[in-house]
Order: structure tokens, then sequence, then C-alpha cells
């Protein structure tokens, strides 16, 4: 496996990945229409070319020999003094559980020590299955957060903290 960093010409690609992922991870959690709304929100090309290009996230994905991509991570370095924050983890459900989702966990890991950073904060779904994976790779519940994202939709998360220890 390989991770590459991406770039603007990778846009639809984690447009396309997103797509494979989002409804089956929150098809039991959200409504269809709140779905719909924060995929365009967040996974359109117009929102993940703004989130490379303006608010600074640095997207990355996996791939193997054969160049078939497995998923996906955006983080921002230094988000809060000496912490970065993973805005996005998705692997395609089939290859779960595979240590995928922990190869670009540790990716994310090395660059923000790197950067000087010694924590890693997250926001999760409170009902979200992924939250075993992160108490299985040592992130801590530090708080809870409602995020009102509009048209009435919330954004119900824990946030999770991870010290890095290099």
């Amino acid at each position: 496996m390989e991770i590459v960093k991406a770039s603007l010409k990778d846009v639809t690609l984690i447009n396309e990945l997103a797509e494979q992922v989002w409804e089956l991870t929150y098809k039991d959690i959200l409504s269809p229409e709140q779905l719909e709304y924060m995929f365009g929100m967040m996974y359109s090309p117009t929102s993940i070319k703004n989130q490379l290009d303006e608010k600074g996230h640095q997207f990355i994905l996996i791939k193997d020999d054969a160049e078939i991509y497995y998923g996906f991570a955006s983080y921002e370095i230094s988000a809060r003094p000496e912490t970065t924050k993973i805005h996005k983890l998705y692997v395609l459900p089939q290859t779960q559980g595979k240590g995928i989702g922990r190869l670009l966990l540790n990716a994310i890991e090395k660059e923000a020590h790197a950067n000087g950073n010694n924590t890693i904060t997250l926001n999760v779904n409170r009902f979200n299955t992924a939250l075993h994976f992160y108490n299985k790779t040592g992130f801590v519940k530090t708080g809870t957060e409602d995020i009102d994202i509009g048209n009435g939709y919330l954004m119900e998360d824990f946030i999770l903290d991870k010290e890095i220890h290099l």
C-alpha cells in the first residue's frame, strides 16, 4: 500500500470514494435528507476543491500497486496550537478491518509530529461505528459538540483526542 498526497487533480477521485462510503456509514444514523445535504456540503467537487484551496486541508489517498484506491483522509496541521485536526478518514467498506485506516492514521501522526504537533483531535458522530477504531488506536473522548450545519440539521459529535508518541 502507498499513501499519496492529493491535489486538485484528485477532487473527482475523492468525491467518488466518498460516494462509496458515505451512505453506508451514515444510513442508520441520519435521515436520507440529512445524508444528501451533508454530502453536498462536504463532498461535492466544489466543496473538496475549497477545502484544498481555501481552508488549507491536506488530503491523502491510499492505493495499491495496481493503482486501486481504498480510502482517503483529510487533516489540518496546527488547527489549534500543537494540534492537528483530522477532518475526514474513510476506508471503503469492503476493506475495513484490514489495517488501511491505521495506515492513514499513522501517516497523519507522522506529518503532525514532523510539524511540531503533539496531539491529534477529531470529531466523530456519537453513533458512528468508527468509534471502536478510534478507541482501539488510542483516542480518548474529551468532550461532546453539537454543530448547527444549517437546514435544521445538527452534527452530534464526540470530540476525541490522541497524544502522539513517535
